[in-house]
């Protein structure tokens, strides 16, 4: 039901941007965030990455702000991550989740790689 889309290999200082599409109703309802995973961890030691809530306001991890921008569009049913100047730390899986306080969504994940 969550689909995550844009990853793959990029040098350090290297931009990728993240999709993450819904297949299901009402997504504008629904609060947004991508997690990573990063190689070596387990799923309960997902990294939270940035959120998009509602109302549209946004939370950055500490690691990323700066160069990590969250964004959505409800008429596509669809989350976005712009990553700039990536890092080789940056590599992980990246997770796309849905909450509506009901219920939660996760996405299957996108290989991010940053290397040179």
């Amino acid at each position: 039901q969550l689909v995550e889309s844009g990853g793959g290999l990029v040098q350090p200082g290297g931009s990728l941007r993240l999709s993450c599409t819904a297949s299901f109703r009402m997504f504008s309802t629904y609060t947004m965030a991508w997690w990573r995973q990063a190689p070596g961890k387990q799923r309960d030691q997902r990294e939270f990455v940035a959120a998009i809530s509602t109302d549209l306001s946004t939370k950055h991890a500490n690691p990323v702000k700066g160069r990590f921008t969250v964004s959505r569009d409800n008429a596509k049913n669809t989350m976005y991550l712009q990553m700039n100047d990536l890092r080789p730390e940056d590599t992980a899986v990246y997770y796309c989740f849905a909450d509506n306080q009901v219920s939660e969504i996760w996405g299957q994940g996108t290989q991010v790689t940053v290397s040179s």
